[in-house]
């Protein structure tokens, strides 16, 4: 049972969307004593991901970062360089670091109720919210009730729908002997085999004997576990010319890379995070877009302005994201190839702002005419 049958807020999933945007309401002077229902299908007790980024100053969740990196690096059978991101860290956060933040936060207030059970569905009936959670309906009165749901339900398949999978494997090893440079990450190595289509991997050095190395794939479909433990092994081995090591954590995630117009504004509800197009299409890069958009609409209700007024992405970069996802969906050119040519012909920083939608239009054009004319130009028609 629910301890109450209003609630002001009602936030539907407690991962990274709705967690960040619970912390953001309950450190706001103006909202902190809202009465909040969270609901999650369990208790998120595990490190099931990790979330990397870049900011050039200290973030919301800047307590709970695992580690930083100044300098980063990017290797491909056609260009490799060690990559000078200054103003920007390059940042790392675990999954488990935050899911505790967060609840040891929530457990301190007493306006925030968690139920954990999974949200079957939900109506409006004249002043009324119906919820139904697992097998259960709870009638809620409305009373101008904002609910946040991040929820992601993939739309059905139709003409013109593009939908990659961004897929990966990570294990967090530790090695014998001083395998890595604890002041440098990889970002992204190409080295890799591309049978499968864009793959990549990369490595987060927490320390000279220990890191995290993740194995990536942009691809329709998954591979079996083993293939991801074999891809792993191999670059470790390979690439790393590590043979003694010992495997002390690993995660697994997928994120959808799509063209479906995801908006922030649901049927009676709000999608945030995933749900509400927060991953970046073209790289499934999500954690500083859930950030920006949670800070945007906290700032919203505190000031009592209308959700449906909220900014959302601007077009060009749907249009930038989707026109790259026509190409890797349809193989026109290797991934590899398009990311060489971005960090070849570009100033990194200039690439993570691309990245970020936070470039100029000016800055957007000198991006684009650094790749391939033709396969973008045709791509490009196609969307339009």
């Amino acid at each position: 049972m629910l301890r109450s049958n209003s609630y002001d807020y009602i936030i539907c999933g407690a991962g990274c969307a709705g967690l960040s945007l619970l912390m953001r309401i309950l450190c706001h002077k103006n909202l902190a004593d809202k009465k909040i229902l969270l609901i999650d299908k369990e208790a998120k007790t595990k490190n099931d991901r990790t979330w990397c980024f870049w900011e050039a100053a200290d973030g919301f969740f800047d307590e709970i970062v695992f580690k930083k990196w100044d300098r980063i690096s990017f290797f491909s059978n056609d260009f490799s360089s060690p990559l000078d991101i200054a103003p920007y860290q390059y940042k790392m956060i675990r999954g488990a670091d935050f899911y505790t933040y967060c609840f040891n936060e929530i457990n301190k207030k007493g306006n925030v109720e968690v139920v954990y059970g999974d949200v079957k569905g939900c109506k409006y009936d004249k002043e009324w919210i119906i919820f139904k959670i697992d097998d259960k309906e709870f009638r809620l009165l409305d009373a101008s009730t904002q609910i946040f749901n991040s929820i992601y339900k993939p739309a059905e398949v139709k003409k013109g729908s593009v939908k990659l999978l961004q897929h990966f494997k990570g294990w967090v090893i530790e090695t014998a002997k001083p395998s890595f440079n604890p002041e440098e990450a990889t970002m992204m190595d190409f080295r890799v085999h591309q049978q499968h289509g864009t793959t990549f991997a990369y490595v987060l050095p927490f320390s000279n004997s220990s890191a995290l190395i993740e194995y990536t794939l942009f691809t329709k479909n998954l591979l079996e576990d083993k293939g991801y433990d074999k891809a792993l092994k191999s670059y470790i081995n390979e690439f790393l010319k590590i043979d003694e090591y010992v495997i002390k954590e690993e995660e697994f995630g997928i994120i959808p890379m799509t063209n479906e117009r995801l908006s922030f504004k649901g049927q009676d509800e709000w999608m945030i995070g995933t749900a509400g197009g927060q991953t970046k299409a073209s790289s499934g890069y999500t954690f500083q877009f859930i950030q920006k958009q949670s800070q945007q609409i906290v700032d919203y209700l505190a000031a009592n302005k209308s959700l449906n007024n909220l900014p959302e992405t601007p077009g060009r970069f749907r249009f930038y994201d989707n026109t790259l996802l026509h190409i890797l969906f349809y193989n026109k050119l290797p991934g590899d190839q398009i990311f060489s040519q971005l960090f070849k012909k570009n100033k990194p920083r200039q690439v993570l702002r691309f990245l970020d939608n936070e470039s100029s239009l000016l800055e957007e054009l000198k991006i684009i005419s650094s790749l391939p004319t033709w396969p973008f130009l045709k791509a490009a028609i196609n969307q339009l």
